[in-house]
């Protein structure tokens, strides 16, 4: 990512005002993972809300819940937050996120490595070439456990070959198993952009390992924009070391979404 137009200065952000910020975690993850994105988003002036999707609290156990369950605890989650709205969500919370704005409404939407809008069949596939006996656990098990069972693993999914030890170690420690159900479904069910009618920001991963830039820009067009990517990080957008970079950039076009929203004509900011 460039640092030009990724943050304003002080009396600019003082001009535009901040907005609710809510934030939905991805696969294997919990609210944990946005704990320093979200400080900063809340000391740029954002009140900030997370999402825990049932099933994300840390218990023993499988988790048997769909898309369709984690968009009702977005839709939950939203009904207490104070307008302007913007929606944030990664990877899979991505493609959750985007499926409650098919039918609520928002100032803005920001999309982090999410689910591609053509679906994961391409990217279980690089995920089989890749992990062909952790995928086939999975399918016997019936649980997403099996690919973040290592260090090694996590790194290779989630961050680059540069990113510290530590933060891999820590995120290796905090993340869990995930719905098998919810895997398949990404396969299958695909967000409608046509039914979206909020401005939309996707941000993709330079290294990413599960979502090629290809299937970002994709998913980018199909919201009539062009998708930024941070250089030099991982997956996990929130966590690798660019994410001051990546919080400014969501609160800089949160705040011109929520003035385009609040316009006589909306539309998607660039």
């Amino acid at each position: 990512m460039t640092a030009d137009p990724a943050t304003r200065s002080t009396a600019a952000r003082e001009a535009a005002p901040g907005a609710t910020i809510l934030l939905v975690h991805g696969a294997w993850h919990g609210p944990w993972c946005w704990e320093e994105v979200a400080q900063r988003l809340g000391d740029l002036g954002n009140d900030v809300r997370t999402v825990q999707l049932r099933g994300h609290d840390g218990r023993p156990g499988r988790i048997r819940h769909g898309v369709h369950d984690y968009v009702e605890d977005v839709r939950e989650a939203a009904a207490g937050c104070r307008p302007p709205l913007v929606v944030v969500g990664h990877s899979l919370g991505g493609l959750v996120a985007q499926k409650f704005l098919e039918h609520d409404r928002a100032a803005g939407l920001v999309l982090l490595a999410p689910t591609p809008v053509r679906g994961t069949l391409p990217a279980v596939a690089r995920l089989a070439r890749r992990y062909p006996v952790e995928l086939l656990r999975a399918t016997a098990t019936l649980r997403m456990r099996p690919f973040v069972r290592t260090r090694p693993m996590v790194r290779d999914l989630f961050f680059t070959p540069r990113t510290d030890q530590e933060l891999v170690d820590d995120t290796f420690i905090r993340l869990r198993d995930e719905s098998y159900l919810a895997f398949l479904q990404t396969i299958l069910v695909w967000p409608r952009p046509d039914r979206v009618r909020v401005p939309v920001l996707v941000v993709a991963a330079e290294q990413d390992r599960f979502f090629t830039l290809a299937e970002m820009q994709r998913t980018a067009r199909a919201y009539g924009t062009r998708a930024v990517v941070v250089e030099g990080s991982g997956h996990d957008l929130m966590l690798d070391g660019g994410w001051p970079d990546v919080a400014d950039r969501i609160d800089d076009w949160a705040r011109a979404a929520v003035t385009t929203s609040a316009g006589p004509h909306g539309g998607n900011v660039p």
